[in-house]
């Protein structure tokens, strides 16, 4: 006999201070989770222009320790995590042999014996026996993601946020880098690298001191504007910044080629699983390409709409909404290559009716650069 009962709703270390804070909740890959505070056109707006702080303690965490983890990491991913020096990260992914997705990533170099990957909430479990299956005797992978609990404060405010709160020295970090620090006087990795096309961290601390790190951020954040952000301003910000959703844009129908993240494909730096795959595809041309579009006529383009190219069914839209700062009908698309070019024109299928849009150049929204005052 199986067990039909439902599988429970998982929380993270700071649930109970979302519902203090009055947030609409839903169930989002099985983890009871914020969509929204105050509304998700005032956090996505708060985002671009102070800062917003986030709950993303639902990903996971896998580390993988070893005298050879290095080389473990080279064949797992596709980027090339040699370039990386302790205290540096790197947006990769797991590929299959095919060069689909198993998964986008952040892979941090704590040492070159150990090594820290972010990945995505709904593949965690997946990941992990995936990983193990391809490690190499002597390399261990440990599922750490019930012992960190993760915090994304994003925005221009963000380091005048962070600043007094860690001794780190915050300003130095670039982009991609990060220190193992204390802020608040709370153990954490701080990380400048987030999800929403704003200049931020992302902070990785012990999940017994989430609500205590959360609330401190609250209150000295206030001044500067924070705001709690919920899922819902957290999927606006990032597809404004054609930022990938596992699952929507990118999956394992997917390659890496298809999806225009050639800059985390390096065929050179040796075998890697997919590589084969990859590289025939290279040399023969991706068919269809995922572009950045904006529509020309009335309408919004949600994911899964089928797109025409000239009256034929050519692809489909895989994320599209009304983005709250650039105040346009935007999304991204699998079109046939033929079609992708900037400027081409088709239709996407809205209720049945044809709707114009146009190929535009991606990202749709990109973070003014830093004035020598250091303020955006």
């Amino acid at each position: 006999m199986s067990d039909t009962s439902p599988t429970p709703v998982r929380k993270t270390p700071l649930n109970e201070t979302h519902r203090a804070l009055g947030a609409r909740m839903v169930d989002f890959a099985g983890w009871d989770m914020p969509v929204q505070y105050h509304g998700v056109v005032e956090e996505h707006l708060a985002v671009r222009t102070h800062a917003g702080l986030f709950d993303v303690s639902h990903m996971g965490e896998i580390e993988i320790r070893g005298a050879e983890a290095l080389a473990a990491v080279q064949r797992l991913t596709c980027n090339d995590a040699a370039r990386l020096a302790p205290g540096l990260a790197q947006y990769s992914a797991f590929t299959t042999e095919k060069g689909t997705f198993v998964d986008d990533i952040i892979v941090y170099c704590m040492a070159r014996d150990r090594y820290f990957i972010c990945v995505n909430a709904s593949n965690a479990s997946k990941d992990f026996a995936w990983v193990e299956s391809h490690l190499p005797k002597g390399v261990t992978a440990l599922n750490r993601s019930d012992e960190f609990a993760q915090i994304a404060i994003q925005g221009p405010e963000a380091e005048a946020i962070l600043r007094g709160l860690t001794e780190a020295d915050i300003h130095a970090l670039k982009a991609f880098s990060f220190a193992e620090s204390r802020v608040a006087g709370v153990p954490a990795l701080v990380a400048r690298t987030g999800y929403t096309g704003e200049d931020g961290f992302e902070l990785y601390c012990e999940s017994s001191r989430a609500a205590e790190l959360w609330g401190t951020l609250m209150g000295v954040g206030a001044p500067f504007g924070l705001t709690p952000c919920g899922l819902g301003a957290r999927d606006t910000l990032r597809l404004e910044a054609c930022l990938m959703l596992y699952g929507n844009d990118i999956d394992d129908t997917t390659t890496v080629l298809e999806a225009g993240l050639n800059f985390i494909l390096k065929l050179d730096k040796g075998e890697f699983i997919g590589r084969d795959a990859l590289a025939r595809q290279k040399a023969s041309g991706a068919a269809r390409r995922l572009v950045a579009f904006e529509m020309v006529e009335r309408g919004i383009a949600r994911h899964g709409y089928p797109a025409q190219v000239d009256g034929a069914e050519a692809g489909h839209v895989t994320s599209g909404t009304f983005t709250p700062f650039l105040k346009k009908n935007l999304g991204m698309a699998y079109l046939p290559a033929a079609a992708a070019r900037e400027g081409r024109e088709f239709d996407v299928i809205i209720r049945g009716k044809p709707t114009r849009a146009r190929v535009v150049k991606s990202p749709h929204y990109k973070r003014p650069a830093k004035s020598a005052g250091g303020s955006t």
